[in-house]
């Protein structure tokens, strides 16, 4: 991605880079806007856009750095926090502004933040800004910006609403696209445990013993289901810090930061970790429940294996979540490998009883390899009920439709 955007970046082409999670995208912008803001006009000439306060963090981090070394500023604009050190930092003359795109709105409708000057703008994942219902708040500061500025946007994944919205704010922009598409990549092996509900619980406590002080994300649906799911995993006597929107800003990045220097080994989140969230050496993720969007499966999946380092996924599904999982095994053009929650649990040999007394079940296999359990068959839609087991419940659906 460096490669193919820089040059193309330092000419003053406007830039859609679609390319998936852990590809080199912040130092692709960060490195051409560095070489030209002018050092010695302390106005703000450069804008960068993150759906997220951990994202707007880490870019921020990496602007930071880089600028000092060449006698430049940036600032990080956010909410969560005071407005006090960021007006300040502002008016020092931080020449890049990392924002959040709420916060960086309020100010510059308060005057703080000063877009006379703005030459460059940078939208950083910008189909989750847009999926999260920022867009209104995006327009605005647009509106905002000299129309003479060179904007380039960065996604994992360009939908139509992207699309429409280059062809509105972009001119005549150059499409890079690089390992575009969803994460099914080698470095990360994925399971699917087929796991019943009362049994999640014990299911993650299982997975975490096997991997004892290996970092890892739990990934939770709801910030009540995360903060719950933190305090029992600790209860268990584990090292456990938990994050969620609700959390101040302060507060989220200290967990964060606990977990990269290995005083936590857990981090339970809701998808505000999904995005940009850079680990080294993350082990693996574990996806409590079957994310509601099948492209978040592969924002949450892509905190590991990054950077070449092989990483895990291991995914909790229930009979209620397998159309879910058919959604991203469609996406992903692939079955994921499925285990049987008794075979997990009890770890039989073959053949031999199980934990209930009764012989464990024989792994069924495809002639692929993958193994199909008990009521699925393959198709070219993934996995589907099977078919006799189904049939009477359709005649019942059918004669109650005719009946009313």
């Amino acid at each position: 991605m460096q490669t193919a955007c820089i040059p193309r970046l330092h000419a003053g082409v406007d830039v859609v880079g679609q390319a998936r999670t852990g590809s080199g995208k912040t130092l692709a912008y960060v490195l051409p806007l560095l070489e030209r803001i002018d050092g010695a006009d302390l106005r703000q000439q450069a804008l960068v856009l993150a759906p997220t306060r951990e994202l707007a963090e880490q870019i921020a981090a990496v602007a930071e750095s880089l600028a000092d070394l060449r006698g430049a500023r940036a600032a990080l604009i956010l909410g969560g926090v005071g407005y006090g050190p960021q007006r300040r930092a502002l008016d020092d003359g931080a020449q890049i502004v990392v924002a959040t795109p709420g916060r960086g709105l309020d100010l510059i409708e308060s005057g703080s933040l000063r877009t006379d000057a703005i030459r460059f703008v940078v939208l950083d994942e910008a189909d989750q800004i847009f999926d999260i219902g920022m867009a209104p708040q995006v327009e605005a500061i647009l509106r905002c910006l000299p129309r003479d500025r060179q904007t380039s946007l960065f996604s994992a994944t360009v939908p139509a609403w992207i699309q429409r919205f280059a062809q509105r704010h972009l001119t005549d922009p150059e499409w890079i696209e690089l390992d575009a598409g969803p994460e099914d990549k080698p470095d990360i092996d994925h399971e699917v445990w087929i796991v019943p509900e009362i049994e999640r619980l014990a299911a993650v406590q299982q997975i975490l013993s096997q991997t004892q002080g290996e970092p890892t994300i739990v990934f939770g649906r709801t910030r009540h289901q995360v903060s719950r799911l933190g305090a029992r995993l600790r209860d268990l006597g584990l090292r456990v810090g938990a994050i969620q929107g609700a959390m101040p800003q302060p507060a989220r990045s200290r967990v964060i930061e606990r977990l990269r220097a290995a005083d936590i080994d857990v981090l339970v989140a809701t998808n505000v970790a999904a995005r940009g969230l850079d680990i080294v050496g993350l082990a693996q993720v574990i996806n409590y429940d079957v994310p509601e969007d099948p492209n978040l499966f592969t924002h949450r999946t892509g905190r590991t294996g990054r950077m070449g380092a092989v990483g895990r996924s291991i995914t909790l599904v229930s009979g209620a979540d397998l159309n879910a999982l058919h959604a991203i095994e469609r996406i992903l053009d692939r079955k994921l490998p499925r285990r049987a929650w008794n075979d997990v649990k009890a770890a039989p040999p073959a053949g031999s009883p199980g934990a209930n007394g009764q012989p464990a079940p024989a792994a069924v296999h495809h002639a692929n390899g993958v193994r199909v359990l008990p009521g699925e068959r393959l198709s070219g839609r993934g996995a589907q009920p099977n078919d006799a087991a189904q049939a009477a419940p359709r005649r019942r659906t059918r004669a109650r439709a005719r009946r009313s």
